[in-house]
């Protein structure tokens, strides 16, 4: 039968009972700074002992160090997960008869998105959206030519020949005062 023996803590001075696993040790009790407190008086009295003083010094300490990280490699890395397989099959390339879009208007459709992308923008998309699914780089691409719409003020359908037609050329002779050569 057990005996709920109280103690005194020593950091706070309150009465409490002790771990009944621990009851012949347990000086502090389970508030937040007390059990700081316990911590670091072990630790003090851990470094008062005369065989710890150098324990994290010195080329022997040096060598136990080495010799426990060949024996534990990849202790500190980070676990890689499993790589995750993507939820649908993956598609072959179909071969297309080319076909011209009409001028007003971005196709919308999943499969015509994804065969006018390059398989390396298709991967490329992947990767940042983390995802293999055709919807989310479908979605993450109509994002896209839209954001490259805006930037280069085209409208849908409109033909590429005006990409550089509102940019200036910065190769004036004047040079900023105070530049250095490259």
């Amino acid at each position: 039968m057990m005996t709920s023996a109280k103690r005194k803590c020593l950091h706070c001075q309150e009465f409490f009972g002790p771990d009944h696993r621990n009851v012949h040790r347990q000086r502090y009790c389970s508030k937040f700074a007390c059990r700081r407190q316990s911590k670091a008086e072990s630790q003090r009295r851990w470094l008062q002992k005369p065989e710890n003083q150098n324990y994290f010094r010195g080329p022997d300490n040096c060598q136990r160090v080495k010799d426990w990280r060949k024996s534990n490699p990849g202790y500190w890395r980070k676990k890689k997960s499993e790589p995750r397989e993507p939820l649908q099959e993956v598609c072959r390339v179909q071969v297309t008869q080319s076909e011209e879009l009409s001028d007003k208007k971005v196709p919308d459709a999943l499969q015509d998105l994804l065969e006018m992308q390059p398989l390396v923008i298709v991967g490329l998309i992947s990767t940042m959206t983390g995802s293999a699914l055709q919807e989310d780089i479908a979605a993450t691409t109509r994002v896209l030519v839209r954001k490259g719409q805006d930037i280069l003020a085209m409208r849908p359908g409109e033909l590429s020949t005006k990409l550089y037609e509102n940019q200036t050329a910065t190769l004036s002779g004047t040079v900023a005062a105070g530049a250095a050569p490259v």
